[in-house]
């Protein structure tokens, strides 16, 4: 029974059965990344009174500048990961390649992996506009006891056994699904505990808030153009509304809540789409899903789409099931 108001660890004790596996592991890793998200948490808030802001110098793999805070928090996570002893394997939006982790005794004897995007729309920072970490956890598929592969990471998201994100915005939450629906914990800083504020979170069907950057509008496929100019239309229940932070966790969070649609799709600029498939769509829709919304790439479930390289990129469609719906029949009248 969910209670409203308990701790996170209260709620994974008393919910330890419901997990995939449940030695514990699982519940120790959500702890721990647990931990990582208040270490970072207190960083972001203390952004603008120390030297965390702006460019750190370096480029990620993916070709874009590192802001400072998506540096720290990488190395936060990554480290927090690590000295805990649960994960076989860390794989990063921020790292070229993933980390093997063997354990203290070398002995490979852990069984899962974690994928992450340490700090999702880091470049809001400056502006003091909602920013997010995300993470997907899997169960390694090489066999205990040996060192993890690629093969580990390169999985399908249907066979997800957690994933999650942060959002640090006016309120920090933490909210992740292990399956079996999507709860949200709200950050008490004063106490260090994170409470149980938004128990089995639910997409609304039907939406009216549209999130996408409409600016590339010209570089869209036809059937997303298409899909905004139905968005504007004075009929039924629409215009709908236009929003977008530039965050894809404070976005597609708003949209969980209230209802709507967010899309990333590809364009003539970014033939994939730029949001990364193991980072950034699968763990997102594996919680879209356990909360009722869709998440497609406009023609295909996300969590369908056989993985080829750590940093591969996928158009995105996600948000409540009907507005996805009506999204990818223009998609596939137009596109």
């Amino acid at each position: 029974m969910v209670k409203k108001n308990q701790t996170l660890g209260e709620f994974i004790i008393e919910n330890q059965e419901a997990f995939p596996y449940s030695s514990g592991e699982l519940s120790r890793l959500i702890r721990s990344l647990r931990l990582a998200a208040k270490v970072v948490n207190h960083e972001v808030n203390k952004a603008g009174l120390v030297d965390i802001l702006g460019l750190h110098g370096d480029t990620n793999i993916q070709g874009e500048d590192q802001q400072k805070l998506d540096v720290y928090a990488n190395e936060t996570f990554i480290q927090t990961l690590i000295n805990r002893e649960i994960v076989c394997g860390i794989a990063s939006e921020e790292n070229d390649d993933f980390i093997t982790i063997s354990g203290k005794n070398n002995d490979n004897k852990n069984k899962y992996v974690v994928l992450m995007d340490p700090l999702d729309g880091s470049s809001n920072i400056d502006v003091n506009v909602s920013v997010g970490t995300i993470f997907s956890v899997y169960r390694r598929v090489t066999p205990i006891g040996t060192p993890v592969t690629s093969e580990d990471f390169l999985q399908p998201g249907n066979k997800q056994v957690a994933a999650g994100y942060i959002i640090y915005g006016t309120s920090t939450m933490l909210v992740y699904t292990t399956g079996c629906g999507v709860n949200g914990f709200t950050l008490n800083p004063a106490l260090g505990s994170w409470y149980l504020s938004h128990p089995d979170m639910k997409f609304p069907e039907n939406g009216r808030i549209y999130s996408m950057n409409e600016g590339n509008y010209v570089h869209f496929p036809e059937g997303v153009k298409k899909y905004i100019k139905y968005c504007q239309e004075e009929k039924d229940d629409r215009p709908y509304t236009s929003r977008y932070i530039g965050s894809m966790v404070s976005d597609i969070h708003r949209n969980m809540i209230k209802g709507g649609i967010f899309i990333y799709p590809k364009s003539s600029k970014a033939n994939n789409g730029k949001l990364r498939l193991l980072y950034e769509c699968n763990p997102m829709a594996f919680i879209v899903e356990q909360a009722g919304g869709k998440a497609t790439d406009g023609f295909n479930r996300i969590m369908d789409i056989q993985p080829k390289e750590l940093h591969e990129r996928a158009p995105f469609f996600c948000g409540s099931k009907n507005m996805v719906d009506k999204a990818e029949e223009f998609m596939q009248k137009y596109s």
